[in-house]
């Protein structure tokens, strides 16, 4: 079995309706197995919810997971990885 090559990552989400709590824990759980830790924080008087999900997954997972995220209504993503190394 040809194992893939991981990545680490970082997923900022911004949550700006709380109804869809549910449904964002729904896809956490679904990739639970690529997430190193998650922190959230609830930002009540800017009226959003602050969420970093650090994980350590195929590209191709990374990708998916923000974009389902993203694609809930209320909630916006941004995803950062490190530089590939650049050889001198």
């Amino acid at each position: 079995m040809e194992s893939k090559e991981t990545r680490v990552a970082l997923i900022g989400i911004m949550v700006t309706d709380t109804e869809v709590a549910e449904q964002i824990n729904a896809l956490l759980h679904e990739y639970g197995n690529y997430i190193i830790g998650r922190m959230g924080l609830p930002y009540a008087k800017a009226g959003v919810s602050i969420i970093s999900v650090a994980m350590d997954a195929p590209q191709d997972a990374i990708s998916a997971l923000s974009g389902k995220l993203g694609a809930i209504p209320g909630v916006s993503t941004k995803t950062v990885m490190p530089k590939p190394d650049r050889a001198v």
